[in-house]
């Protein structure tokens, strides 16, 4: 497996090496590595759901204002009582029953969120403690919407190094974001909803796995999605709390820009990395803070709109659950074949961003 931070502006390519798997290079006289997939995936989403044209209304706005810019029918919100780790245990436990593993079977938890239970400790060990999973390390990655991409690196580079029994790693994303919007601005109340979904990574036999995990950011440009509130910076005070500093702050022309930009690429650096074309892409699970931009976007990436898997629609931005959502909506919806390719692509605030490809295992 491979990590690579990325430069966002175009860069001189060489011939890609003589590969095994697609995008995952193995000299010839070297042995290939174990590889490892995903086993299982899972959802879940709070039982309130909240339509946009409610919303749209509640801002002075058009019933339709929402949908017809964003393609977000509906989103999701946690009871008062659910925080992130109680949405990520439910959807760890439907990954593990498609898995057909136990909570005990898990040596690693990487939760992805950008709204944790609390500061410390980590989300993934109120998670561990929730699943009864007593083997399981368990810690927490901050990559805002691509969290999901950047714990399955964690994951797969912590699979690499076990020896022995086959172990098995969870990467979930989860987040509570109906906590953190200001109810006035229409740029992000109408986007963001609350979920979780996760993924069981186990072994997979030659030619199955996922290739290479490129991963990458560009922190100069943290300001244009973040919470400017509630940590070592501007901790919790009156002032603070007045100036709602606690709630998500977008600049929404910045962020499309950015989208706009780095979908498209990722797909084409992912296929000529890995010698292939899009149009050999079974299926592409990009994050989805805005469905019908994601999907517009679609041909400029070389790509059919069957080809993409939007579940954006019912659901809104669940950040670092988004893409394992699509991810887990379209393996029941439409099934996957052992040796389709499958590509992940994710990006969010930092700004950060990453794409991951798999050989998709048999049933």
């Amino acid at each position: 497996m491979t990590w690579r931070q990325t430069d966002p502006r175009p860069r001189t390519r060489t011939a890609a090496p003589k590969t095994a798997v697609p995008g995952i290079a193995v000299p010839e006289t070297e042995k290939p590595s174990p590889g490892w997939t995903i086993r299982g995936t899972g959802s879940y989403l709070p039982s309130r759901r909240v339509p946009s044209d409610g919303i749209a209304r509640a801002l002075g706005l058009p019933a339709d204002w929402i949908e017809s810019r964003t393609g977000i029918r509906s989103r999701h919100v946690a009871d008062p009582a659910q925080a992130a780790s109680d949405l990520a245990a439910p959807a760890a436990r439907r990954a593990l029953e498609r898995a057909g593993l136990a909570p005990g079977d898990l040596g690693l938890i990487v939760l992805g969120t950008s709204t944790p239970d609390e500061l410390g400790p980590s989300t993934a060990c109120r998670v561990q403690a929730l699943l009864g999973a007593r083997n399981a390390a368990a810690f927490d990655v901050s990559a805002a919407c691509t969290g999901f991409l950047y714990g399955l690196q964690a994951a797969v580079g912590w699979l690499a190094t076990q020896r022995g029994a086959a172990p098995y790693a969870l990467v979930v994303g989860a987040e509570v974001y109906s906590r953190f919007l200001d109810p006035a601005d229409r740029a992000t109340c109408a986007l963001f909803g609350d979920g979780a979904a996760a993924a069981v990574i186990g072994p997979a036999p030659a030619p199955y796995g996922i290739g290479p995990i490129t991963l990458g950011s560009d922190g100069t440009r943290a300001g244009d999605v973040l919470i400017p509130a509630g940590g070592s910076r501007a901790p919790a005070a009156p002032e603070t709390l007045a100036a709602l500093g606690h709630t998500i702050r977008m600049d929404a022309r910045a962020v499309r820009d950015f989208i706009s930009g780095v979908f498209p690429r990722l797909v084409a650096e992912a296929c000529e990395d890995a010698g292939i074309k899009p149009a050999d892409l079974a299926l592409v699970v990009p994050h989805q803070p805005n469905p019908r931009l994601v999907a517009s976007l679609a041909a400029q990436a070389g790509l059919e709109p069957g080809q993409l898997a939007i579940a954006g629609r019912d659901a809104g931005n669940i950040g670092a659950a988004s893409l394992p959502h699509a991810l887990d909506a379209a393996v029941r919806a439409r099934g996957l074949k052992g040796g389709d390719l499958v590509l992940l692509t994710g990006f969010g605030a930092g700004v950060t961003w990453g794409r991951a490809l798999i050989t998709w295992p048999p049933a």
